[in-house]
């Protein structure tokens, strides 16, 4: 394995993980200077995940600058990686972020973070409960908490478009549930939807795990001084009951994972590089 590059010069190299499901397009990071630490950005489902791709390059570049290593990897069959996305499963996404960490840890030498955004940030969540090692922290943009409302939300977008095109409902949520447990996939906004994809998602919920790690929460707001929605507040006092360090980060900005337009939320790379460790992480760590 390459060393990293000298310090001082930033650098971003693009590369096939080798995982034992396929090859995994990835983006490296490397930090600058002294490395503070290592984490493995885990993206948003479906579309969130190419809209938000820039806050993501954004958010990379700039946690290198401070020293803080990142990788940037597409999950099995997401973006450029190995085969179609109705391929993907839960079990296969965790599998992905697995090695993914391990990569980093062995490139630089210590343990790593995680830093997810939405759906990303609750398999973060997931895995940092499983991991035989938890992760170093966990980073969370606009964290989802709760699968099984989410994946209702991504059910409704199929009876839309059935509507939107002079068709029947298909009898709601609860018929598409059904087919999903019949193992039937379904095409939604483009998506096919694998049957095991969705049992996952539709099992994680945030407040029933323990990350077993710290954690930095942070919350997009419409408006200043809007506060943590209650179903999140009642996530994060769990975590800290489990014994979580949980800071959480408002910000003002726009919903950037949704936008149908490109569009930045620089509040929100402020925030994140605050909360970015002052000093070099030990190796060990």
């Amino acid at each position: 394995m390459t060393a990293p590059p000298a310090p001082g010069h930033a650098s971003a190299d693009a590369f096939f993980l080798d995982t034992p499901g396929g090859k995994r397009f990835c983006m490296f990071h490397a930090p600058v200077g002294a490395c503070r630490g290592a984490l493995v950005y885990v993206h948003p489902f479906a579309e969130e995940m190419n809209r938000a791709r820039r806050m993501a390059a954004l958010g990379a570049r700039a946690l290198a600058a401070q020293g803080v290593g990142v990788l940037l990897i597409d999950l099995h069959g997401c973006g450029d990686s190995a085969d179609d996305f109705g391929d993907a499963t839960w079990d296969g996404w965790l599998r992905d972020i697995a090695c993914a960490r391990a990569w980093i840890e062995e490139r630089l030498g210590r343990r790593a973070g995680l830093w997810g955004l939405r759906l990303g940030a609750l398999l973060a969540v997931v895995h940092a409960q499983r991991a035989p090692v938890p992760p170093q922290r966990l980073l969370l943009w606009q964290p989802v908490t709760n699968g099984s409302g989410y994946l209702n939300g991504f059910l409704r977008l199929r009876l839309a478009g059935e509507l939107l095109a002079g068709g029947s409902d298909s009898g709601g949520t609860e018929a598409l549930r059904e087919a999903l447990a019949n193992g039937e996939s379904l095409e939604i906004a483009g998506y096919t939807l694998n049957p095991q994809l969705a049992g996952g998602i539709d099992g994680a919920d945030a407040r029933a795990l323990g990350p077993r790690c710290p954690i930095d929460w942070f919350e997009v707001t419409a408006a200043a001084g809007r506060p943590l929605p209650p179903a999140a507040v009642r996530v994060a006092d769990t975590w800290r009951l489990q014994g979580s360090r949980v800071d959480v980060h408002l910000v003002q900005g726009p919903q950037f994972w949704t936008a149908p337009e490109t569009v930045d939320c620089p509040a929100l790379l402020e925030a994140t590089l605050a909360a970015t460790p002052a000093s070099p992480e030990p190796p060990d760590a």
